[in-house]
């Protein structure tokens, strides 16, 4: 009698994905990559390896621009800001790494991390190191696991905002994978001992060898601004506040201050979303995006056992022989939500409140300018922060704009702490008055425009300092348009493998033209939320903008259009394959349309939504 064991195991194996066969097999992420590193010879990682790095933050790149010759390869570096939470210290070191062994520039991305392009495999076990002794890591910032947690940025909000970073950490640390292959390839088999992503070696694997069948994102947010886009992800937690009285002083004083004191609500709990992602594929029916649903309302102190029930899920019900098919968002629109509730209770031992009325948002997006921090306007010593736009989330020293040089300088003379936004801008907080003026004097310089409320201190003083100092960049003067603040773009060419055709170096043309149509119309002051990626898998979150140009070929893209300003639903295709230069021209008829036939208020997306789609006229 024969054992049928081994040809169980194999007709199972062939089940599954490559990917899925290289993780397991891998030895604990750890490849070959310590051979390359150690091979002075080596330009690149080989094709399984080439994945395997992702878990440890990492993505092999090519120049795609260069024609000539031989490929040049690098390596995108990638760090874990839980929140979008920078300290100063480690600002400066990635400014540095980006000039040291980088192209020059840091991108911050719309998941609240710092990625670092253009790293040669010659300089990158330094870099990594010099990452974790800064006590952030690169460790599980991509790959099959759950990815950078993000959170509301701006730096006021009372307690609740307090409390809900803590319980982001506290949810990253507890699905942090104990990789030890990352520590004995990056770090010398180091343990880090102290920091927010400190390993605990003692706790319970909760991956297994094959990871998740694919990536899983988490997201806070407080109502009513959804700055996180929270339906786009895997899993999100909304605040639901108590606690809060009623002032007992109504005059004009105090009301001014109720802006800038503490709030007094405590956060209670969360309503739990899940299902969310946004990656598709072209001509591929089967894939789509999909936003989140609603779970029900659970206690404060029940997030983390809620997140692990619902990666061991994942885990364990995920797609592992269709990577196109893997997200969790295709097993909750499969199965349902009540049975992934049901799921998540009996793992997590967490009881759903169903019959509470989930909290609403209302806007998405950042807050510009300068603001008074919580307590400021009591204080003798008032702080403040300023939110500053970064156009792509690129941080460079260009023509006209020396951002990089005046943002190293910002942040070495007051250490400010620091927050990226998933907006991919940056928050300067805990500054003094003074800075407002010798903070502004040092972006105008350098040609760095400011936007919002509020963006300076002392105008005179800095309009004066900054006509009696020789100016590193342009003037300053004109801060962006509502609509440009709002654009987001992915990297796309020429670093990106998967992009099909241009997004961030696309954008600003494309900016150009349509600020001079909405211009010329009476809509300058119009806050539209466009977005562009260089292929359709999402990064820049193109399917909840209320425009949305999405890669379908070289220099053409498809047009999305019709989702609301607050994130709240997707919009849906329009128009396929249009040229470049003929997008703005394409959208020209809806734009006119849209001044002459909006009603009261209405933002362009709902707009688009009511006349395109729906057959309302």
């Amino acid at each position: 009698m024969t054992n049928s064991a081994p040809a169980a195991a194999a007709a199972e194996k062939e089940k599954l994905s490559a990917n899925e066969i290289l993780k397991a097999e891998s030895n604990g992420l750890a490849g070959t990559i310590a051979r390359t590193l150690a091979d002075p010879d080596a330009e690149k990682f080989d094709a399984g390896d080439e994945q395997l790095i992702k878990f440890h933050g990492l993505y092999q790149q090519t120049d795609r621009d260069r024609r000539d010759g031989p490929r040049r390869h690098s390596v995108m570096v990638r760090t874990r800001q839980t929140g979008g939470v920078v300290t100063a210290e480690q600002y400066l070191l990635y400014d540095d790494l980006a000039s040291r062994f980088g192209n020059g520039t840091l991108r911050l991305t719309t998941r609240q991390t710092v990625q670092i392009h253009g790293v040669v495999l010659g300089n990158l076990r330094e870099t990594v190191r010099a990452i974790n002794e800064a006590l952030s890591t690169t460790l599980a910032t991509a790959g099959d696991v759950n990815r950078n947690v993000i959170a509301p940025p701006e730096p006021r909000g009372g307690a609740v905002r307090e409390q809900l970073r803590a319980d982001a950490f506290t949810v990253t640390k507890a699905l942090l994978p104990n990789a030890t292959a990352y520590h004995e390839i990056w770090l010398d088999r180091r343990k880090i001992s102290e920091g927010p992503y400190a390993p605990d070696y003692g706790a319970p694997d909760i991956y297994g060898p094959a990871m998740l069948p694919r990536k899983f994102k988490i997201a806070f947010a407080i109502p009513p601004r959804n700055d996180t886009d929270l339906f786009t992800n895997d899993l999100g937690f909304v605040a639901v506040t108590t606690g809060a009285p009623k002032p007992k002083r109504r005059t004009k004083k105090a009301a001014a201050k109720a802006e800038t004191k503490p709030a007094t609500e405590v956060l209670a709990g969360y309503d739990v979303y899940a299902g969310g992602g946004l990656g598709m594929t072209h001509g591929n029916a089967a894939t789509f995006p999909r936003l989140a649903d609603y779970c029900g309302r659970i206690r404060r102190a029940d997030a983390v056992a809620v997140a692990r029930a619902a990666v061991e899920i994942h885990r364990d019900f995920g797609d592992r022989a269709n990577r196109r098919h893997a997200r969790l968002k295709y097993l909750i629109d499969e199965r349902g939500i009540t049975w992934f509730v049901a799921e998540l209770e009996a793992r997590s031992g967490v009881k759903f409140a169903r019959d509470a009325t989930p909290e609403s948002f209302a806007t998405t997006g950042d807050n510009f300018g300068w603001h008074l921090q919580p307590g400021g306007a009591d204080s003798a010593s008032p702080r403040y922060f300023l939110t500053l736009p970064v156009a792509s989330g690129r941080i460079a020293d260009t023509t006209g704009s020396a951002l990089k040089t005046a943002l190293r300088k910002v942040v070495e003379k007051w250490r400010p702490a620091i927050f990226l936004t998933p907006s991919q801008n940056i928050i300067l907080a805990n500054l003094p008055h003074r800075a407002r003026t010798e903070a502004g004097v040092i972006f105008l310089r350098h040609g760095v425009k400011l936007a919002g409320a509020g963006t300076g201190g002392d105008a005179a003083t800095i309009a004066r300092a900054a006509a009696n100092t020789p100016a590193t960049g342009a003037t300053g003067a004109g801060a962006p348009s509502p609509t440009r603040l709002a654009a987001l773009a992915c990297p796309a060419l020429p670093t990106c493998p998967l992009a099909i055709t241009e997004a961030e170096r696309a954008l600003p043309e494309i900016l150009d033209a349509l600020e001079a149509e909405l211009a010329a119309l009476g809509l300058a002051g119009e806050k539209i939320n466009v977005r562009i990626t260089g292929c359709p898998n999402g990064c820049a979150r193109p399917y909840t903008a209320e425009i949305a140009f999405i890669g379908r070929g070289a220099n053409k893209y498809n047009i999305h259009l019709g989702a609301t300003p607050a994130g709240t639903a997707l919009n849906a295709l329009w128009r396929e394959a249009v040229p470049l230069a003929e997008l703005v021209p394409t959208l020209r008829p809806v734009l006119r349309d849209f001044a002459a036939r909006r009603r009261p208020a209405e933002p362009f997306g709902v707009f688009a939504a009511r006349t395109l789609f729906e057959g309302v006229v």
